[in-house]
């Protein structure tokens, strides 16, 4: 029987020279990961005298930092399920410990005078981890089956969905990345998407199990901490390539080398570069390989984890990779993409609106993913659409853009709407207007509605009014009258590309 990662990971002080960095905008921690493992059983008992144990949930609401993954090693072993939310998307009141069961709540959000009790300054950890431990306990061990964390992910409503995590699926994972980049000593793993994202807290597992470094930082600190971190892999998703390579084609421009641009933007290190949960731009996936830096796209979902990825020893052009071990990837009669796991995340949401989980998972440990696909001759998977569009923005955050683009086109300014994200700017609207003479004055007023309803990421920058109605005829409409999103974006791309282009919000 395979031994247990996590369990491994909890029960052993880590024997090799590992490093954990905390680092912002002027700030930086850096601990060996034997001190770091030393610090979350402190943290653990801590909780344990303040009465958490086995079975209990731990909610943790805060940005990146330090406290947070001592927090997560200090549940693991203490057998207690971890809740990570995403800072902005939830408050830290008493329906928030009430919805989700929590037992504490950790949150770096100013509390209130009558905040509940079971809301805790997250600060207060580092306390714990100084306090002196009075008394022993061994590390909990897991089941395979076993939960250990719950994500959150939105639904088509925007609600948030909870998904509960095995510990089999998290083992299968981390061995399966490992067996195709070799992460090994001497690696510096560079993570700034938040925490409460399962996968970034992987990369932690990962450095205290094989010994290479990890770094966490935040989106708003990585383009200023990550030449002096020197990374030699970096996470991030495609816009926040896109906007690195920016960056690097306004330093060529200016007479730089591209590895001299490169190195003064990533450092000098970098062995490669790691992107996923959004389509990326072939054009950036091709940049970076051209300067040097290879880019390798993978794909899967917080219902699957990672299930393909492109890699050293298995690169194709245009693919998203070949299913990792312990995964196949089956395309239904719908051309739908549908992904079956040795080890299941799970086989239902926990927190979901009722029919969900029949939607997304079947029968032996299959989850139909709504994207539309292809494999190739090789078993290189093809990402070919989806009927539900969601924008990654640069920090990682998801858009569900059709909620968005409801409101706007009930607003009556306009026939259609469609959402781009061009560049970090913000969103852009391509909008279909009505017959007839377009009353800009009215798009204008819509655009203000629209965004003055929306949270802070959903707001629109600007609005292009297409020069003629969107029809079937002129190829805009399908037959059942839904915009066609790429060919919209492929006639309207000079204007979404501009940004002077269009209606501007105020």
């Amino acid at each position: 029987m395979t031994e247990s990662l996590i369990n491994r990971v909890i029960a052993t002080r880590p024997a090799h020279d590992g490093v954990l960095t905390v680092t912002g905008l002027g700030h930086r921690t850096t601990l060996p990961l034997a001190e770091f493992h030393d610090r979350a059983r402190a943290v653990a008992g801590a909780l344990r005298r303040r009465g958490v144990g086995a079975g209990d949930r731990i909610g943790i609401l805060s940005a990146n930092r330090l406290e947070w993954v001592l927090l997560d090693i200090a549940a693991l072993m203490l057998k207690a399920q971890t809740a990570g939310f995403e800072p902005g998307k939830f408050r830290p009141d008493t329906e928030l410990i009430e919805r989700y069961g929590l037992d504490l709540l950790f949150t770096d959000a100013p509390l209130a005078d009558d905040a509940p009790s079971r809301a805790v300054p997250i600060s207060a950890v580092a306390g714990y981890a100084d306090e002196e431990i009075t008394e022993a306990f061994d590390p909990a061990e897991w089941g395979a089956e076993e939960c250990s964390t719950v994500k959150f992910t939105s639904g088509s409503t925007g609600a948030p969905k909870g998904l509960e995590a095995t510990v089999g699926s998290i083992d299968s994972s981390l061995r399966a990345v490992q067996s195709l980049f070799d992460h090994r000593p001497g690696d510096v793993i560079l993570s700034f998407l938040p925490l409460s994202l399962l996968q970034q807290r992987y990369w932690l597992y990962s450095a205290l199990y094989w010994g290479h470094d990890f770094t966490i930082t935040t989106y708003q600190s990585v383009f200023a901490v990550m030449s002096s971190v020197r990374p030699t892999v970096v996470m991030g998703v495609p816009a926040f390539f896109d906007s690195a390579k920016r960056h690097l084609e306004a330093g060529i421009a200016a007479g730089a080398e591209p590895a001299a641009a490169a190195a003064e933007l990533f450092g000098d290190r970098v062995r490669y570069l790691w992107t996923g949960s959004a389509p990326a731009d072939a054009t950036t996936l091709k940049f970076f390989g051209e300067v040097g830096l290879p880019l390798f796209e993978g794909y899967g979902l917080n219902e699957t984890c990672i299930a393909t990825k492109n890699h050293p020893g298995a690169h194709r052009e245009g693919s998203v990779g070949r299913p990792l071990d312990g995964k196949e990837i089956l395309i239904d009669e719908e051309g739908v993409v549908c992904v079956r796991s040795d080890h299941p995340v799970n086989t239902a949401y926990t927190y979901a609106a009722p029919g969900d989980s029949e939607k997304m998972f079947k029968a032996g440990g299959v989850v139909r993913t709504g994207d539309l696909g292809r494999l190739d001759e090789d078993g290189f998977l093809y990402i070919l659409g989806r009927s539900d569009d969601v924008i990654v923005l640069d920090n990682g955050k998801k858009i569900i853009v059709r909620p968005v683009e409801t409101r706007f086109r009930d607003t009556g300014a306009v026939a259609e709407c469609v959402l781009y994200c061009p560049s970090q700017a913000g969103l852009v609207a391509v909008v279909s207007p009505h017959p007839g003479p377009v009353d800009t004055a009215a798009i204008g007023q819509a655009l203000a509605s629209v965004n003055a309803a929306s949270e802070a990421d959903e707001r629109i920058t600007r609005v292009i009014v297409a020069d003629e109605p969107f029809t079937v005829d002129n190829g805009l409409l399908t037959s059942q009258f839904k915009p066609i999103r790429k060919r919209i974006a492929d006639r309207y791309r000079d204007d979404i590309d501009n940004p002077k282009a269009g209606i501007n919000a105020h």
